[in-house]
């Protein structure tokens, strides 16, 4: 099984799943997917080690899929990844591979998503069910979820799971499962703890090694930028401070490419969205938009991305880090074509900032951190570009009658050239002043890096989050509280997905019996305070409202101390833990 000629129609996969990987570009089989294959469609277990981004997620789904009967509306299928992000990821790529199974659903169940919302998609009998191990577990206990025609297991980064503290919960879930499914379990390590389920709960596994033969770019320039607020404004301010003929920006959802699409027309740039949603005219309309000058930035999925070849693009930003190193490869590939240099920027959240080692690690080499560009940075840049729109107007136009339109214009009190060409120098300055007002001062943040190697070998893989000076936040009022049934997992669900905020952004909480308030920084956009007003808890409206700033607790150091993380009350009852992200 190892000949470079042979492709997915060779490996037996049904005619619905070859015309799903001919849409989205998949033609030849990657070595793990050579070789796990033909084992999982024959019902074999299968052990796999490899480093991410080898192309397991294709390697275990498409002969998983391929064994569904889409006539029985029950889980045959369940996938365990360690994070939500991996959940999505691989559920959206499970669908994207099934779509042309008639009657065949995928759904993903994860911490922060409202039970309701799951409870209704399980409701309507998913073939293929992925998710994190502390909400399957949850649904189990409540028996919201029925596993009894389940086919087949996967475990997807397993050794991820162990090191984030989830693997009991792993060995609980398997422990329920009824006998006579497959198993499939991919790690790129193999510890101990890992090794022990293997023996337990797999029959005679198939062994599958494949060594990374991921190589770095040198003639493309990568870095990456720490995330923190919100990323389209840090986007808006790295594009304009970044030199570039036509920039592709990566994201994980089709969703994504339109919100950030439209961001970036409201902050006057000329982009388009490419997903999987477009018709094959539209796409081949806004490619040739985009290789003609006439479009400058594009907003992509991975599979919408996929083949694409344009010269233009000299600049790449991964605004959602991606999941495997094979994917990130094949994003900065998109740029450095036909011989020019190419620049690559990575945004990554601290939660995900083992993704980026895993591409530094298989890649053999270090991503600089850069900072967000400044507002003395911003102004240079817009200087120097309207400086340059008058010096070509000085080189190509007969300014005769316009300097004749001046004179009339000219107050007869005298008024000098230099004082009348800084007016129209501010009428003409558009959206983007020349003058930037000064950015707020910002409290060092302790190196990424330090916590990196501090925190390595730990249990949980969760970042603590850093404290904010109080100062910096201000005192929020919903009308939810633990009448409803609220708890701060549901909170912190609902700001961090609805708001696009980061959870460390998140203050103190405290629950009543009919509201309850938070703590969020100062200066939220008003489209996202509006949008929270309308966002719903518990199928019940938050109706936010400000109530004023955020009051120092006793004892809380204003500033420097140690980084222990904004603190969660629970008024009146026990504090409540997330159990993954």
């Amino acid at each position: 099984m190892t000949d470079i000629q042979t492709t997915f129609a060779d490996l037996g996969l049904n005619a619905d799943i070859l015309e799903s990987l001919n849409g989205i570009g998949y033609v030849k089989p990657s070595p793990i997917q050579l070789e796990c294959i033909p084992h999982l469609l024959a019902g074999r277990d299968v052990l796999g080690m490899a480093q991410t981004g080898s192309g397991k997620t294709a390697a275990f789904s498409l002969p998983l899929v391929h064994n569904i009967d889409p006539t029985v509306k029950a889980p045959q299928i369940l996938v365990l990844a360690p994070t939500r992000e991996l959940a999505v990821q691989v559920a959206e790529a499970m669908t994207e591979f099934a779509k042309h199974m008639r009657g065949l659903n995928v759904v993903a169940l994860y911490g922060g998503q409202r039970y309701d919302v799951q409870l209704r998609a399980l409701r309507q009998g998913p073939q293929v069910v992925v998710g994190t191990p502390g909400r399957l577990l949850d649904h189990l206990k409540r028996g919201t979820l029925d596993l009894s025609n389940l086919r087949g297991l996967v475990l997807d980064e397993a050794d991820e799971m162990l090191r984030m503290g989830f693997i009991e919960d792993v060995e609980t879930i398997m422990a329920q499962i009824p006998d006579g499914h497959q198993t499939a379990l991919f790690s790129a390590t193999m510890p101990e703890a890992i090794r022990r389920i293997t023996k337990r709960f797999m029959k005679d596994p198939q062994e599958v090694r494949i060594k990374s033969s991921m190589t770095t770019r040198p003639d493309i320039s990568q870095s990456y930028w720490t995330a923190y607020g919100r990323k389209t404004d840090a986007l808006t301010r790295f594009l304009e401070a970044e030199d570039f003929d036509a920039a592709i920006i990566f994201v994980r959802t089709k969703n994504a490419t339109l919100e950030v699409a439209e961001a970036l027309e409201r902050s006057g740039y000329n982009s388009a969205a490419l997903n999987g949603d477009m018709n094959q005219t539209l796409r081949e309309q806004t490619l040739e938009r985009l290789k003609d000058g006439r479009l400058d930035i594009l907003i992509a999925t991975d599979v919408a991305a996929r083949g694409l070849d344009v010269e233009r693009i000299s600049l790449v930003v991964n605004y959602d880090i991606p999941m495997d190193v094979e994917s990130y490869v094949h994003r900065i590939g998109r740029t450095g074509r036909a011989g020019r240099a190419g620049r690559a920027l990575l945004f990554v959240e601290n939660r995900e900032r083992r993704l980026l080692r895993n591409i530094e690690r298989t890649m053999k080499l270090t991503i600089p951190e850069v900072e967000l560009p400044n507002a003395e940075l911003l102004g240079e840049r817009r200087l120097a570009k309207f400086a340059a729109k008058v010096q070509q107007q000085l080189e190509s136009s007969d300014l005769e009658q316009y300097r004749a339109l001046l004179a009339k214009m000219r107050p007869e009190d005298g008024l000098d050239i230099e004082t009348l060409a800084a007016a129209l120098m501010k009428m003409a300055q558009g959206e983007r002043p020349l003058i930037v007002p000064a950015d707020a001062p910002q409290r060092p943040r302790s190196q990424f890096r330090d916590r990196d190697e501090r925190r390595e070998g730990a249990r949980s893989d969760r970042p603590r989050r850093e404290r904010r000076d109080v100062g910096d936040m201000e005192v929020y009022r919903i009308e939810v509280g633990r009448d409803d049934g609220v708890e701060v997992r549901h909170i912190v669900g609902a700001i961090a997905n609805e708001g696009d905020i980061s959870s460390r952004y998140i203050g103190n909480i405290k629950l009543f019996g009919t509201h309850s308030t938070i703590e969020l920084p100062k200066g939220m956009p008003g489209d996202v305070l509006s949008h929270f007003t309308r966002t719903r808890i518990l199928n019940k409206p938050m109706n936010m409202q400000l109530i004023g700033d955020a009051v120092p607790r006793n004892g809380e150091r204003r500033l420097g101390g140690p980084a222990r993380g904004p603190r969660r009350e629970n008024t009146g009852a026990a504090p409540t833990r997330r159990r993954d992200a």
